[in-house]
């Protein structure tokens, strides 16, 4: 018989603590690709999940690839790094996508006349090493980095947060030489395309053989929403008491103070910020109900609508569809800003007087930027499915135009309705609209979730054997 399990976590910090190891404190190591800084929205939740954790008083590792990745990808933010609490270590991995080098001088002769083909290899043997294109190759460096922190520093938990999904394989290899502990933040899940809403792959597939047995002996499983989190209760029965929705949310310091106060004279500031990488079709029709109600409308004849955010990656960045759109959309007042830095993006907020959600997919997505969107205080215009997660997080918001799908002239009449609120919205409309959002605020959200992590992974410790069992625990994957 195992030991009993102590309840509080201050016990359980205590027994294991009594345990003959090195450190004091527990120490969690946090596969974390997209840490701070890098340029992507994934770094927030990030951020946090690791500064939660450094809160309850543990050690924490993040094991991240290089800046020169980003670089090469979407782009370095040293801004979130400030938010980054001091006391994490960060480790930082040479890996790099060979697709989105861009220097002809390093091309092979095969890449350099032949890419189609080089590209087609190239996915052929990551997808050999493990089934996930672009990724699937920094299996075994993944792999040796766990091990290699966990035997310098052992690890009481490992928190593993994808995409991309090669992270599974490393959390797979410290289960089975170290039995560590661990739980999967799934986010936006993988055997699901949260786009289509349909079935990613099978269960029988490579992919399917890795999620159903690393998710088997996983501690927990986060997923962002409830659609995620109910697919895979039904698709894993056996783990679906530990399947748990752990929203994104928003923070703090990017909201300002006193929502900004529109001037009617001048016209309105429509703002849209987030990434840019839904369908060019979205953008195209946004813009056309811009352009359409401008015509109507004789406050939005002369406002303007500002984007921010980043549009592609590695060499896309510079020349696409999206950039040719909104180029050809200055003319209508449309103003395409580039990125913001986390450090300004509250005095983005701060000079707009409305917001445009512009969203890819439906029941299954919620992109991080709706609860900053809701939490603005400032009018919300939806331009997304009306079957969407984001509806969940807006219904009942004060300030929120509805979702009415991406019809034109829909879309057209809801950039009037906009304008409006933004004109009428009274102070108390504006603080309803911010208690509304109040209880997304992201460290509220993860901190009940860290603090769950940690009780299981040092009862898991405690007990002295692994708290999860299940049939194929311990067997070889591909």
């Amino acid at each position: 018989m195992p030991n009993p399990i102590p309840s509080s976590l201050s016990q359980l910090t205590r027994a294991v603590r009594s345990r003959p190891r090195r450190g004091a404190r527990p120490h969690v190591i946090y596969l974390a690709i997209g840490f701070p800084p890098a340029a992507k929205s994934s770094a927030y939740r990030l951020r946090e999940t690791a500064n939660q954790f450094c809160a309850i008083g543990w050690d924490v590792t993040v094991i991240t690839i290089c800046e020169e990745a980003w670089e090469r990808e979407y782009g370095l933010d040293h801004t979130l790094s400030e938010g980054v609490d001091p006391r994490i270590k960060v480790v930082e991995l040479p890996l790099m996508r060979a697709d989105l080098e861009t220097d002809i001088r390093n091309f092979s002769e095969a890449r350099a006349l032949r890419p189609r083909e080089w590209i087609e290899r190239q996915r052929k043997q990551e997808l050999k090493v493990f089934p996930e294109p672009a990724f699937g190759g920094w299996r075994y460096a993944l792999e040796k980095a766990v091990v290699r922190e966990h035997r310098a520093h052992a690890a009481d938990l490992l928190m593993t947060t994808c995409a991309p999904y090669v992270n599974l394989a490393a959390t797979w290899q410290l289960w089975q030489e170290h039995r560590v502990p661990y739980v999967v933040d799934f986010r936006d899940g993988w055997s699901v395309d949260v786009i289509s809403g349909e079935t990613a792959f099978t269960e029988k597939s490579p992919a399917g053989q890795w999620e159903k047995r690393v998710l088997e002996q996983a501690q927990a499983v986060w997923c962002v929403n409830e659609p995620i989190a109910r697919f895979y209760r039904d698709r894993y029965p056996v783990v679906a008491d530990r399947v748990r929705v752990v929203r994104n949310g928003f923070d703090s310091d990017s909201i300002p103070s006193v929502p900004h106060r529109p001037d009617p004279a001048a016209g309105l500031t429509f703002g849209y910020l987030g990434s840019i990488n839904f369908a060019p079709a979205l953008l195209d029709s946004v813009l056309t109900a811009w352009r359409m109600a401008r015509r109507t409308d004789p406050v939005l004849a002369r406002s303007r609508f500002e984007v921010r955010g980043h549009i592609g990656a590695g060499a896309l960045r510079e020349a696409n569809a999206h950039s040719e759109l909104l180029g050809a959309a200055a003319r209508d007042d449309v103003e395409f800003g580039g990125p913001v830095p986390k450090a300004e993006v509250v005095d983005v907020f701060g000079r707009w007087d409305a917001l445009v959600l512009m969203l890819v997919g439906g029941q299954y997505v919620t992109s991080g930027k709706v609860y900053e969107y809701a939490a603005s205080g400032l009018p919300v215009m939806s331009a997304h499915d009306v079957d969407h997660d984001a509806v969940n997080i807006l219904s009942g918001h004060p300030l929120w135009t509805g979702a009415v799908g991406l019809d034109v002239e829909r879309l057209a009449t809801a950039f009037s309705e906009a304008a409006r609120l933004a004109l009428d919205a009274t102070d108390a409309d504006r603080a309803a609209a911010r208690a509304h959002a109040e209880r997304f605020a992201r460290g509220a959200l993860l901190a009940p979730a860290v603090t769950e992590a940690a009780r299981l992974a040092l009862g898991a410790s405690a007990a002295g054997t692994p708290t999860i069992t299940g049939p194929t625990g311990g067997r070889q994957l591909p």
